[in-house]
């Protein structure tokens, strides 16, 4: 085995069902299952579920699939504060959604609530969406606030946290409210219950 897979392999750290609990809970919610190898949301009521572990700065890839008429998200730097009810004040959210069917697609400024989107702050860079019901390739990477989202091979996002940009655009946001979003440079990762069925499966992330 050369030296740099067995490097790969053991830094790469599988984020399987016993690897998440509910967000400020110390157990998985029932309505979060293992299907077919994949976390699964059945129904709503599982509440948004987050990493045992927190990270940094890491490389995420997993890949997700939403039913019909769907909505989920992928959230990052997550914060369990007691002062924080809700994971989506802290936590930076990449979209997760049924585009033709959702009516969210169609709201927010330019695409920014389309499956990709840095959820309310800015639109997919291009269209890289798989249809309801098939699997979408997804990787997110984070070093020293510099943040990269890639689906389905294809970057749709590069900014950096806490730039002049980015403040703009929380300040434009529904999250210009909430004083500590984004503000995290360490966190969970979380998974978002949106009421919908939703799959991720191959979940695996490594720390930089």
């Amino acid at each position: 085995m050369g030296t740099f897979l067995l490097w790969a392999l053991i830094h790469w750290q599988s984020l399987s069902a016993d690897q998440w609990r509910g967000y400020q809970k110390d157990h998985l919610p029932a309505e979060w299952i293992v299907e077919d190898g994949a976390l699964t949301l059945t129904k709503k009521g599982g509440g948004y579920i987050v990493t045992k572990e927190e990270y940094e700065d890491f490389d995420l890839r997993m890949e997700w699939k939403i039913a019909e008429g769907g909505n989920s998200g992928v959230l990052f730097h997550v914060s369990e504060d007691p002062q924080y009810k809700n994971v989506y004040e802290t936590g930076p959210e990449v979209q997760v959604l049924d585009d033709e069917r959702h009516p969210d697609a169609k709201k927010g400024a330019e695409g920014t609530h389309k499956a990709g989107a840095n959820y309310d702050l800015m639109p997919p860079l291009v269209n890289a969406v798989k249809p309801a019901g098939e699997w979408n390739d997804f990787r997110l990477k984070v070093k020293n606030g510099h943040v990269q989202h890639w689906l389905n091979g294809k970057k749709v996002h590069d900014y950096q946290l806490e730039s002049k940009e980015w403040q703009t655009l929380v300040d434009k946001s529904k999250f210009a409210v909430m004083p500590q979003y984004g503000k995290f440079k360490s966190g969970h990762i979380s998974l978002q219950d949106h009421g919908n069925r939703v799959w991720f499966r191959n979940i695996r992330i490594r720390r930089l």
